[in-house]
Order: C-alpha cells, then structure tokens, then sequence
C-alpha cells in the first residue's frame, strides 16, 4: 500500500458515488431494516383487501427470504436462538398471504419454535398490541384508561411530552383501539389459537399498568379525551401522508382510523397508503417497506464526505445536493419546542418530506455541508445560522445531546418495568449524538472547551465512558461507533491525545481488532450492554475504528495501516446491520454505509499522514 493507491481509490469511490446521484440532487440507498414493516404492512394489505396480488406476493416473497435455513427469523443474523417476534411477525403475515397455511414445511418450523417459546404472550410489546389491533390475541384489562395521557396538562406531574417523541406516534393511534379493545379482522385474518399459550399471568403489554398505577392521576382527569389524541394524530400527519414519516406510525394510524369509522376510501387513509407505497424499495427483486427512508440522512452523509475528500464545492452535482439539503430545513414548531420553547426552528430530519420532526444528527451533518456554501449566498448563511442556533439549544441539562428532544429522559419512565424501557420511552443524551455534535462544533464552528457548553459536553462524555474505555453507541452497533463518535468529538474540542480517556479508548480499540486488519462487532452487544465481537470484519465498523486511530495518532501504526488494506482489497464482503433503532428488535442495513465510511476513513488517512 502506498499513498498513489489510497488516492487512486479515493478518486475512484468518489466518481462512484457521484455517478448515482438522482436528478433531484438527492442520493437514495435502500434503509433495509427487520420484517417487522414488511409483515405489518402485508397483513394491514390484506385487512382492508388491497387489490394488488403482486405487490403482496412481492412482499411475501421479501419475508420468505430472510428466513434462516432453520426456518425462524432473526433481527440480526448471528442472532442465537431466532427472535420470537420476528419469528411471529413473519409466520403471521405468510399466513395472511395465502397461499401459505399452518401445514406448509416452510413455517412448520416456525410455529414448533413459537409454541416451544411460550406463544404469543411471549412476544414484545409492540408485536402483541399489534396482533390485538388484527383479533389475534387479547387487550389488556387496564385499571385506567391510558388515554388519559394525552389529557393530562403540561403542569401535571407527569404528560405525554415527558415519552419520546417516537414513542408517541407509536401509542396515540393504539389508544383509539385499546379504550373499546377493537379489532379489525377479514376473510383472511387466520386463526392463531394454537399459538396463545398459558394464560398471561402479568406480561409485557399488562406492564403499561405501571406508567398510570404510579401517577396518583386525579378523578378530574380519568375521562378519555379522544379529541386530544385525534387532534394528535392530525396535527402530525406530513405532506406526503405518513404520520411523522415512519412506516409502522402510519400503518398503526391506518388501524387507528378505521376503528373510528373512518372509510378506507376517505382522502385522510388513501394518502397514507400512498406515503406507504412510495417507501418500498427492491431489495434482490423483492419489495422492502423501509420504516424511514434515509434519503435526507444519506444525502447529508454523502455531501460531507465528498467534500471532506477534495471534491470542490463548486461542482455542480454538490451545488445541486447542498440546495436539496438547503429546501429540507425545516420551518415548523415540531414537538421539540414544549421542552425548548425559546428556540426557533432549524433543524433537519432524516426523510425526504418531513417537515417537523428534526434530529439532531441530521441537523449536524447537514451543516457541515451549508457551512461550505455560507460565503457563496445569503440564503447559505442564515441557514446555517438558524440550524446552528437550534442545535446548541438543545444540548440537555446534563451536558449532552439527545437524538430528538431536550430534557426527555423522565426517571420514572425509564425505569418502569417494560421491556426497553429506557430506550423507546425516553429520549437520553447518548455518547455517539453528543460525540458527533462536538466534533462538528470544534471542527466546523471551532469552538473548544472555553465555551461552557462544549466543557458541559465534553465532561458528560468523560462521565459515560464505560470501564473498558470504550462509549455506547444508541443509534449505530455499537461500542465501536459510540467510542469513534466520542473520541472524535472530544479530540475535536480540544481534548489532548495523551489524555487518559482517549489513551483508554485507543487501547481499547487496539485490542478487539481483528487477525485481518479489520474490526467486526455484533448487534447482540446492543442486548448484552457489553462488546460482542462478530468474529468478522464489516466495513463501517472498520471505517469507524480507522477513523478513530487517525484522530487520535501523529503518525499511523501497524494497525491502521492493517486497516487500511482491509478497507482497500474487501470491497465485496457481505454486509452486515451495523445501523440501530431498537436494541434486541430492530436493526439496519443502510445500503449507503459501505460507501460513506471507508471513503472517509481513507480521506482522513490520507489528508493527515501524506
């Protein structure tokens, strides 16, 4: 390996990616997650008696092929045993799509392997409210409407603005059913009977008990208020028709909606459908519903990483990308203002189309991008003035940096005894958002640890890291992307690197790398809240730690440079999720990934040793 090769491959990668940029100035790589959406929206399909056979044997066919050849699913594929839900998730909908039955060999398994693991009342939360919503297993007695929720003022002890905001679109539209434990069922809703099990004695759905049994709720508020959760749902349905642009969102709305009367052909359902319809994307000549397509994320990524690798800003592709990123910027009072009501908007989401749901992420990297232009037109400047303003508004109280709102990380929530508690109910400063915050704060605003702000970001940062030095990353797999997005950030701001929490990461990092240079970690790291190794190699992860040691080092070792033929010679290795959403239910395989990471891995490679 020599510096004229990483070059040549810069130069190379480069072309590539701008040879698939679309005509809109976008880039638009498939968000691959679990079947979870495919399964859902394939048995919402049937329960309304959608005409469209192929798309649904499509569909079916996508879920069929991410069966494992012991016939289960999983969320991640060195999952052991398989994942129940997913598992029910997927023998379900085969089920729905006819021309499956019980007795077909394909799902045998499967139904052996659910009925082995306790049943139905042994899935998640999220599967077995699902299954309620379609008559296929029972709502909870609870002791108090939990519709309550949505009534309850801002003053009150607790209020539907202390969930995350995520969690929020998923639960509004369940309270329309819950309240008179409605379903909604067909000619093809089969019989799952078999698959219940014992009687539940206190599962997981019944846990939603604890977030109103420790309330002390007063008379006055215990009537439902539906207007307030309709007024939700209304208030948070995009242009393009999906609630808040996710997938299962809209899918658990379309339910929510009928159950109310009303009609599929009413304007309000038929867009939703189309917003549904224009997330698929082919994934090996089959049709995947991606929950949240990552048109704006990837975009953002890819327009950084051209420019970070020479690219100039006056090309005509990237001019093109920056006014995309620069009509995205959103304008609207999202949720995010009841938490930070002084702030004004400016923040960027992570989907094409979505105009009040930003993050924080998103919001970052998209600025790395608008402050390359900030000279070149007014419009440029305040941009990035007005997302910049909004990104420092929403550092948390503790220091760090969430991934949608402030000051969302309620105790009494994250502590309740349901399954993930802490990360679908609330809304914490994670170590990757914070990390990368940083490093776009000291590297992009040139701001360190003089600010008061940066000293409370980097301090939060020291606090969390974990005893093997390492950081845990929320939104990516995961000890590997949180200790690059911290380490990155903290060098970023001024943090020496002799200092002890980034000589501990280094070490660290130097001891998992793997015999081919490479660096691999599992999605069950993610469950076990501990480093699990892949015992292979994936690119991002490889990009993340080669990205980390460069930070960190004056001149490259053995290592890196181990990395960096790593990186060079295993373009075609089979990709692995390395994206996070729900830790032990859902993970993603961002198509864009193999391309973004190891080309600015090299670049920074390149840039600071030759």
């Amino acid at each position: 390996m020599n510096f004229k090769e990483i070059e040549s491959e810069i130069y190379k990668r480069c072309n590539e990616l701008l040879s698939l940029q679309k005509t809109d100035g976008t880039w638009r790589f498939c968000f691959e997650n679990s079947v979870i959406t495919d399964a859902y929206v394939l048995i919402l399909l049937r329960t309304i008696d959608y005409k469209n056979e192929n798309l649904i044997k499509r569909v079916a066919d996508r879920i069929l092929s991410k069966q494992s050849p012991d016939g289960l699913w999983r969320v991640y594929p060195d999952e052991e045993p398989a994942n129940l839900s997913a598992t029910i998730q997927a023998y379900t909908a085969l089920l729905y799509s006819k021309p499956h039955s019980h007795t077909e060999e394909p799902l045998q398994n499967a139904k052996q392997f659910i009925i082995n693991n306790g049943g139905l009342k042994n899935a998640d939360l999220l599967t077995k409210v699902f299954l309620a919503m379609n008559g296929l297993y029972h709502w909870p007695e609870l002791p108090i409407d939990p519709a309550i929720l949505f009534s309850l003022p801002l003053t009150s002890p607790i209020n539907r603005f202390d969930i995350s905001s995520y969690a929020r679109a998923h639960f509004a539209p369940v309270l329309l059913m819950i309240e008179g434990k409605k379903k909604l069922t067909s000619s093809y809703t089969p019989n799952l009977s078999v698959l219940l099990g014992k009687p539940d004695q206190g599962s997981n759905i019944e846990d939603w008990i604890n977030l109103f049994s420790l309330l002390n709720i007063r008379e006055s508020y215990m009537k439902t208020k539906k207007d307030n959760i309709m007024s939700y749902i209304q208030n948070h349905i995009e242009p393009d028709g999906t609630l808040l642009s996710y997938a299962l969102t809209t899918i658990f709305m379309v339910y929510g909606l009928l159950s109310e009367g009303f009609d599929r052909s009413s304007p309000v359902i038929q867009n939703a459908l189309n917003g549904l319809m224009k997330m698929f994307c082919e994934v090996d000549d089959t049709l995947h519903l991606q929950n949240s397509p990552s048109t704006t994320w990837d975009t953002s990524l890819i327009l950084y990483t051209l420019l970070e690798a020479g690219v100039s800003q006056s090309n005509a592709q990237l001019l093109k990308g920056a006014r995309f990123l620069l009509s995205q910027q959103q304008k609207k009072h999202g949720d995010w203002s009841v938490h930070n009501p002084d702030a004004i908007p400016g923040g960027w989401g992570f989907s094409l189309g979505n105009t009040q749901h930003p993050d924080l992420d998103d919001t970052q990297v998209s600025l790395r991008t608008i402050a390359q232009y900030c000279h070149t037109h007014s419009s440029y400047y305040s941009s990035y003035e007005k997302g910049l303003a909004w990104l420092l508004s929403m550092q948390n109280d503790d220091g760090g940096w969430a991934a949608f709102e402030k000051n969302t990380n309620r105790y009494l929530i994250g502590s309740l005894p349901i399954k993930h508690a802490k990360d679908a109910l609330i809304d914490p400063s994670t170590p990757d958002i914070t990390g990368r915050t940083l490093e776009f704060l000291g590297n992009y605003h040139g701001l360190n640890q003089d600010h008061l702000l940066i000293t409370k970001g980097v301090n939060w940062l020291r606090s969390n890291q974990e005893i093997d030095g390492s950081w845990y990353g929320r939104w990516g797999v995961c000890y590997i992307y949180g200790t690059w997005a911290a380490v990155t950030g903290l060098i970023a701001c001024g943090v020496h690197k002799n200092d002890k929490v980034i000589q501990k990461a280094k070490n660290w990092l130097l001891s998992i790398q793997n015999e081919d240079g490479g660096w691999g970690e599992s999605c069950e790291s993610d469950t076990k809240r501990k480093y699990v190794s892949l015992n292979k190699s994936t690119h991002s992860q490889t990009a993340w730690a080669l990205n980390t040691l460069t930070a960190i080092s004056d001149q490259p070792n053995l290592s890196m440079k181990k990395a960096v033929n790593w990186l060079l010679s295993k373009q075609e290795e089979a990709s692995y999720p390395t994206g996070a959403g729900l830790p032990g239910a859902f993970y993603i395989h961002y198509h864009s990934y193999d391309k973004i990471w190891p080309l600015l891995a090299l670049c920074h490679y390149y840039r600071k040793y030759y």
